[in-house]
């Protein structure tokens, strides 16, 4: 088989987790009397991890002092209401089962705080993963490479054996920098105009055809 492990963004390419991401940042506005933000406003902000979400939706001129205030109120609330709205894709359990029967290990790579990813990943992919990595201190986060590397490495497995799945012009441009290769897919929050846009080589529109593509690589 062509690839030895699939690493996988988190948000918008595994779990639909918009609707708790929107929760948590507005709860966090409401809590500094600021402008809540729309659903379809968060969708966009997200990719860039919880610093750049909050910079973004916090209002224009809002000082810096203030942002780490919201940044610094908002991440802890979040990783304790993660799990209240979020759920996988549909297909999406079922595509990392069969991968995972077919050999390849498994990872997740978000921009998310590191304890959320763990959190999630357990409770809706228990089993099926041999990495569940988000944004920590000494790993710079997507687009630079350093996850990507930092997975190869604890695997023991090439960076040439490995596929990268995400849903971003962000994640085209992580495994652009890491030098591996990408499959995009537009179920999440990005469209496949938008993907195109960002110059994904390939993309997906369903589970099962991302699982066909990949069992088929030789």
């Amino acid at each position: 088989m062509r690839y030895d492990a699939i690493l996988l963004d988190m948000d918008g390419t595994v779990l639909n987790t918009i609707e708790d991401l929107t929760d948590a940042m507005n709860a966090a506005l409401r809590h500094f009397d600021m402008p809540e933000r729309s659903l379809d406003e968060v969708r966009a902000f997200v990719g860039n991890g919880a610093r750049r979400l909050v910079e973004q939706a916090v209002p224009p001129g809002t000082p810096e002092a203030l942002t780490e205030r919201v940044l610094a109120w908002y991440k802890p609330w979040y990783d304790a209401h993660c799990r209240i709205k979020t759920r996988p894709y549909d297909g999406v359990a079922g595509l990392l089962r069969d991968l995972r029967e077919a050999g390849l290990r498994l990872c997740i790579l978000s921009n998310k705080p590191d304890p959320a990813v763990k959190i999630l990943a357990e409770e809706h992919f228990p089993g099926l993963l041999d990495l569940a990595l988000g944004e920590t201190d000494g790993i710079r986060r997507k687009p630079w490479p350093d996850m990507i590397l930092a997975c190869a490495e604890r695997l023991g497995i090439e960076k040439e054996r490995c596929l990268y799945v995400g849903d971003s012009e962000v994640d085209v441009l992580t495994s652009r920098n890491a030098g591996i290769e990408c499959a995009s897919v537009c179920w999440g929050f990005r469209s496949r105009q938008q993907l195109l846009e960002a110059g994904a080589a390939r993309i997906f529109d369903r589970p099962e055809s991302l699982r066909d593509w990949i069992l088929a690589q030789e």
